[in-house]
């Protein structure tokens, strides 16, 4: 079978398959939940395929395309770098379907769940994939729409306002980034991603672009609708911080401005300052949280900074790192967040006030959220220590140690506030009682924590793959 096959594959699969979901249901509960599942498994398997092309090809990139008219083409663009983080963010979420069946079972609306969790992974997939400005916007829409849906999925007053205004922040931040579109249009004459490498853009047209990527990724001052998101089921968290949404803002940055265009020289000195910063604000206030959810978002607002930060440099070791970054911090947090829904079920609570000494009643579950929290704040062998240090290195190689010591900064806020945390919930005095998930639940949560563990003891697999994904993406079309 064709790479286009393959590709195709990945992205309608599950973007149409979640319309017969609603249709799955009415046969039953249980075939439904197959059906998903099976849908998310077979999301994550096809890329798999895609990787086999990439690693064998010469030249690094496939390009598929459909023609339309005025540079409408369908473009799909297959090289390392897309192929990585297809797989990253499928094989999560196929991860976070499969909790997701004992985890809402008892839940109403598990129709339009399953259906808005499958097309929000489709979402991803087609943005990963897209060469054509119009159709990546296309795609980085359809994921606010899902999200828009799963943050409210509880139907909650004061739920379906965050949605709303997570709707709205990352809707208007795709409209200005739009405008960023249209105004490249106008100088290139084309939408075509892959014809526009090396070519120089306006401050202008990166500062309305940047607006998108911000408020995508949650990056400050655009991130307040993200711990505010905490009000979802935990999955639905989970895919936001590590597989899908947030990862949007980041691969288009990468895709964009290490891929394609050239920015000028003052948004290559403000860039890093401001990811940076935004970093140490969100580590400052996760300091002085107490909600278990919302201590972890501002964690991923803390550390989408780095993945910005080693994109920046456009160093292979950067550029690697942050890919590396992508996964590592996709597995962690995911881990972190699908514990906590454990926590939550099992409690009631996410105050950590409330909480404490439940390593007992709930030994696996805490195991598994310490090893997720020691990748997160980079402790060697878990996979985040090698991420981080690239990205660290990379910038240091990038003549920027001052922005370096400003990553080093916000890696020991992360350990002070996440083993914070982790004290709060399973040390201390017992407040409350508490019992461990399903076996599913508490099994995926295991997984997760042990892969965090084994892709930093297997680093030179995936930093290898990192590494060719960051020389496709800094080479491009030849």
């Amino acid at each position: 079978m064709s790479t286009s096959f393959f590709v195709l594959g990945t992205i309608f699969v599950p973007v149409l398959g979640s319309l017969t979901i609603p249709l799955a249901g009415l046969i039953s509960k249980s075939f439904r939940n197959f059906w998903a599942v099976i849908l998310g498994v077979t999301t994550f398997i096809l890329p798999l395929f895609l990787m086999r092309d990439v690693l064998q090809n010469s030249v690094g990139s496939f390009i598929f395309r459909y023609p339309f008219i005025f540079g409408f083409d369908f473009i799909l663009l297959i090289d390392g770098f897309s192929v990585f983080v297809s797989l990253i963010s499928s094989f999560i979420g196929a991860l976070i379907v499969l909790y997701s069946v004992d985890y809402i079972t008892h839940s109403e609306h598990q129709n339009e769940y399953y259906m808005m969790v499958i097309m929000f992974i489709g979402s991803m997939m087609g943005l990963v994939f897209s060469g054509n400005l119009v159709f990546m916007y296309l795609f980085w829409e359809i994921a606010a729409i899902c999200s828009w849906r799963l943050i409210g999925f509880y139907r909650h007053p004061e739920h379906v306002v965050k949605a709303d205004k997570a709707l709205l922040i990352t809707f208007f931040g795709a409209v200005i980034m739009l405008f960023g579109f249209i105004q490249i249009y106008g100088c290139t004459h084309t939408f075509d991603i892959t014809a526009m490498k090396n070519i120089p853009v306006s401050s202008l047209a990166v500062f309305l672009i940047l607006i998108g990527m911000f408020s995508k990724s949650a990056t400050f001052p655009l991130h307040t609708w993200l711990p505010d998101a905490g009000v979802a089921p935990s999955t639905v968290t989970s895919l936001l911080h590590a597989a899908v949404l947030v990862k949007i803002g980041v691969y288009a940055y990468a895709r964009l401005f290490c891929y394609s265009f050239n920015i000028p020289f003052e948004w290559n000195v403000a860039i890093p300052v401001l990811v940076m910063f935004s970093s140490l604000v969100s580590a400052g206030a996760a300091l002085v949280e107490y909600d278990i959810k919302r201590i972890l978002a501002l964690s991923t607002v803390s550390q989408i900074g780095y993945i910005f930060l080693g994109f920046w440099t456009k160093t292979v070791i950067g550029v690697a790192g942050g890919a590396l970054f992508i996964l590592m911090h996709g597995l962690a947090k995911a881990g972190l967040f699908l514990c906590a829904g454990i926590i939550e079920h099992s409690t009631g609570k996410r105050d950590i006030r409330e909480l404490g000494g439940l390593f007992k009643s709930m030994p696996f579950t805490g195991v598994s959220f310490l090893a997720c929290i020691l990748s997160v704040i980079g402790i060697p062998p878990f996979g985040g220590f090698f991420s981080k240090f690239m990205v660290i290195s990379g910038t240091v190689e990038a003549g920027r140690p001052g922005i370096a010591f400003m990553g080093l900064m916000v890696a020991v806020m992360t350990a002070i506030y996440l083993f914070r945390l982790f004290h709060g919930v399973f040390a201390g005095e017992k407040k409350t009682q508490g019992h461990e998930g399903t076996k599913l639940m508490v099994a995926i949560v295991f997984v997760l924590a042990l892969l965090s563990l084994l892709s930093g003891v297997f680093v030179g697999i995936f930093g290898s793959f990192a590494e060719l994904s960051a020389s496709q993406l800094l080479r491009g079309i030849k």
